[in-house]
């Protein structure tokens, strides 16, 4: 490679670095929270209040879904910030994203060349899924999924090295921290991986040796630990069978057989559309000789071995989001990239294929940048000319530079999409907080919190509150708006569901807009007591 071709690679590598903070940080902050969002930091905040960060709650009562790790994570976020908001919240999904993005590169720099490893790094940060979804989100999947491939990359690297101590120490090390997050799917992704890929290498019977009941050992003793001190503040019974409800809910077992056909037909589909566009590139796949190029490389066929394996259990489970299979993403984009390079020598019609799909995209990109010169709406952004331009003229030279640098072009459309990436955060997404309900259920919650701050508030029975106008109303009032069940009185407040409490007779003092089916729950004071 000349010299000039070398610097015009290192100037887009800085650009895409570059761009990373601004893409993933602008506004970051500024929608309201997701139900999901609101349970993971509302749980985060309710041991701050309650000073117990053993036992999670929800209002006040146990809360079984998930382990608490990604809560104490949180919570020390909320902790060094000084402030519990949206962006505080977010943040650690930046910073892990970007850490998942290392991890990537690492890993994939010792099998592939530096360009090859840079870009595999990106592409999970630029598929759609992550980069308009998941990358913006107070969830626990980016550090789970984080978690889960680098057990994988733990153990393929091992198992090369033959090092079985390490790689059954450290794979468990990261299962119990999986555990921690999420529970019983860190167990099913280690196990399944092991599982399927000791057979492939005909070592099944490492699987009976001492190493491996010493990690499982690490295991049970970071988890199980955990589960003693929890025992000495709750019962564990509906702990382990909520984490097994939750684990199987999503499958057969819950849906039935005509869903879950349905399902099977429809998954590959709806993955190609949320992973785009590097997605695209698996017809790379549609070739005769595709198996003797993949056993070429122990490194990919270790990766799809690991998608397959893992993939099937989902791919067999009627409901089931994306963002539950992050960890896989990196395996397949991997061979993406490995099989790019043979069409790209022999100029496949798959190759031209992707090349002229990928070249529309920064056209449309470009002329799209310069939507809020013309649509009213988007005019409310400050700057917004000055913004539309300056994207739209970075596009274009973006959309030139695909077509002239041939050798670099998956570099420019990484970069092509972190520019759209600003571009979303510029102006979709004060868009969407102004027109969006979301916002609307933040402010009416925000407000009753404060007009009623300084009386007492509970969750009546079993009145529905969802979690993001629970987050809202603890948060502002700074402490937990507990459930009760009994011991009513007529001078507190309650939040009341009228249509699931249509006999209870109050006097209604305020209410909050919740955001599903645009429901509104009152706060009044019990007429009686029943």
């Amino acid at each position: 490679m000349n010299t000039r071709k070398l610097t015009y690679e290192r100037w887009l590598y800085l650009a895409a670095i570059a761009l990373l903070a601004p893409a993933l940080l602008i506004n970051l902050g500024l929608l309201a929270f997701i139900d999901d969002e609101g349970i993971r930091s509302l749980v985060a905040l309710e041991m701050k209040f309650s000073g117990n960060y053993i036992t999670p709650t929800l209002h006040g009562v146990f809360y079984y879904n998930k382990p608490p790790l990604y809560n104490w994570i949180l919570l020390a976020f909320f902790e060094i910030a000084g402030r519990v908001n949206e962006f505080t919240a977010r943040f650690p999904t930046a910073l892990f994203t970007l850490a998942f993005g290392g991890s990537i590169y690492y890993f994939s720099r010792k099998h592939f060349d530096t360009k090859t490893a840079f870009l595999n790094a990106l592409f999970y940060i630029t598929c759609g899924r992550v980069l308009f979804w998941d990358s913006m989100l107070a969830l626990i999947d980016t550090c789970f999924s984080w978690v889960v491939f680098m057990s994988f990359m733990v153990i393929y690297h091992q198992f090369q090295k033959e090092n079985w101590l390490k790689l059954f120490l450290y794979s468990y090390l990261l299962a119990a921290a999986g555990f921690m997050l999420k529970g019983l799917p860190a167990v099913v992704f280690q196990g399944t991986t092991l599982l399927v890929y000791f057979a492939y290498r005909r070592s099944f019977r490492r699987l009976f040796s001492w190493q491996h009941i010493l990690g499982g050992a690490a295991f049970a003793l970071i988890v199980g630990g955990y589960y003693m001190v929890y025992a000495h503040y709750n019962g564990l019974d509906t702990v382990f069978t909520t984490l097994f409800r939750e684990s199987s809910k999503r499958t057969v077992t819950h849906f039935g057989i005509k869903e879950t056909v349905l399902h099977l037909f429809t998954f590959p589909f709806e993955m190609l559309y949320h992973f785009l566009p590097w997605s695209l590139m698996a017809i790379y796949f549609i070739r005769k000789d595709i198996v003797a190029l993949i056993r070429q490389n122990s490194f990919i066929t270790f990766n799809l071995i690991a998608f397959l394996a893992n993939i099937l259990v989902y791919w067999a489970s009627p409901e089931v989001y994306p963002r539950y299979l992050l960890m896989l993403a990196p395996l397949i984009f991997s061979a993406y990239l490995y099989l790019h390079a043979f069409h790209e020598r022999e100029q496949s019609w798959q190759y031209r294929l992707i090349y002229w799909f990928m070249l529309a995209f920064c056209v449309v990109s470009t002329l799209g940048a310069f939507a809020p010169l013309f649509v009213g709406r988007l005019q409310a952004v400050p700057f917004a000319a000055v913004k539309s331009i300056g994207l739209g003229m970075a596009m274009a030279f973006l959309t030139y530079l695909y077509w002239r640098l041939k050798d670099n072009r998956l570099l420019v459309m990484v970069i092509v999409l972190l520019v759209f990436r600003i571009g979303f955060d510029w102006f979709v997404l004060p868009d969407r907080n102004t027109h969006d309900f979301g916002n609307e259920c933040r402010q009416s919650t925000i407000h009753a919190a404060r007009q009623f701050k300084g009386q007492k508030l509970f969750v009546y029975k079993d009145t529905d509150v969802q979690t993001t106008n629970s987050f809202y109303l603890s948060n502002e009032r700074g402490a937990i708006v507990p459930r009760r069940y009994g011991h009513f009185d007529t001078t507190s407040l309650y939040i009341i569901s009228p249509g699931h409490y249509p006999d209870t007779e109050y006097e209604k003092v305020g209410d909050i807009r919740l955001r599903h089916d645009t429901l509104t729950f009152d706060i009044g004071r019990l007429k009686q007591i029943k």
